[in-house]
């Protein structure tokens, strides 16, 4: 890999003397590299559409909010920022840690992201930061469908599984409406291989290139979504409230809802992408739940 544009025009004047691969990013690919001063940046190769412009301004934005690295330089398809110390937290919880400090930390800064609100619903374009005002939340029902019909399912989910997952989708999309028009930064990768921490507290949200404007709710979801250690899904929902987060009534079934936007949009990729079979699993988890409005919050 040429280093040029980071010595060029990134950071003229320095040179790379190290480069290290990092781990954990699936949309793009990450280098950190040591500048002969001895200072640390990470560089991202966007694998797919360029999210440079959004993730800049993004940080820009939540800067004091939340710990987010620093940008100090975009281009075409690639991205420099600083590099901050920490280990993932999907690592950290796979080993001995304290998985209650862990969930609170993780919570509060969910809730904090959620302070930062937008003049409309919708999808972020450029560095404007303007959502494009298409709700997030709406046609869950035509999603699945389009999903379906165009993606990968046929043999991987019976025929009896995909009209029980179009019952679903049709069941739950007048239900979301109760989360239409929300206004607040949505991560919508938010995860454990995003987030870093130190000595239990988060120390970076990383991977702002999926970010809009819309329902925590989609956040919520998506940090529940797989088996965490005992303890820890309670203790993010505890640090969540307490840090201002708001989870409406029914807010279960509302936030497996959402996450079907995304479970259904992995059905699109091929069967041997790490994430189409893990939608699979899911997706049956879902239907083998207990029918909307049986839980209790």
């Amino acid at each position: 890999m040429s280093w040029e544009w980071v010595e060029t025009t990134a950071l003229p004047g320095r040179k790379v003397v190290e480069a290290r691969e990092l781990t954990g990013g699936y949309s793009n690919h990450n280098v950190r590299l040591t500048m002969d001063d001895g200072s640390s940046y990470v560089l991202r190769r966007f694998l797919g559409a360029d999210g440079g412009e959004v993730e800049a301004a993004l940080s820009r934005r939540v800067a004091g909010v939340v710990p987010v690295p620093e940008v100090v330089a975009t281009g075409e398809g690639v991205l420099l920022a600083r590099f901050l110390p920490g280990r993932m937290l999907s690592d950290v919880l796979t080993g001995t840690a304290d998985v209650a400090a862990l969930g609170r930390s993780v919570g509060e800064t969910l809730a904090r992201i959620g302070t930062v609100t937008f003049e409309a619903p919708g999808f972020f374009t450029g560095a404007t930061l303007k959502p494009d005002g298409v709700e997030p939340a709406a046609g869950l029902d035509e999603w699945v469908d389009s999903c379906l019909a165009e993606g990968n399912a046929d043999g991987h989910l019976t025929g009896s599984e995909q009209r029980a997952l179009r019952s679903y989708a049709a069941r739950m999309t007048p239900l979301l409406a109760a989360v239409h028009d929300s206004r607040h930064l949505v991560h919508s990768d938010f995860n454990p291989k995003n987030l870093l921490v130190v000595h239990n507290e988060v120390s970076a949200v990383l991977d702002w290139e999926f970010a809009f404007s819309g329902p925590p709710l989609t956040d919520v979801a998506n940090m529940l979504r797989d088996p965490r250690p005992p303890g820890f899904a309670e203790a993010f929902l505890e640090g969540f409230r307490a840090g201002g987060g708001f989870l409406p009534p029914g807010w279960r079934d509302l936030s497996r809802a959402i996450d079907l936007y995304a479970l259904a949009d992995f059905l699109r990729r091929p069967p041997s992408h790490r994430y189409f079979q893990r939608s699979i699993a899911r997706i049956r988890d879902l239907l083998a739940e207990r029918t909307p409005g049986a839980a209790r919050d």
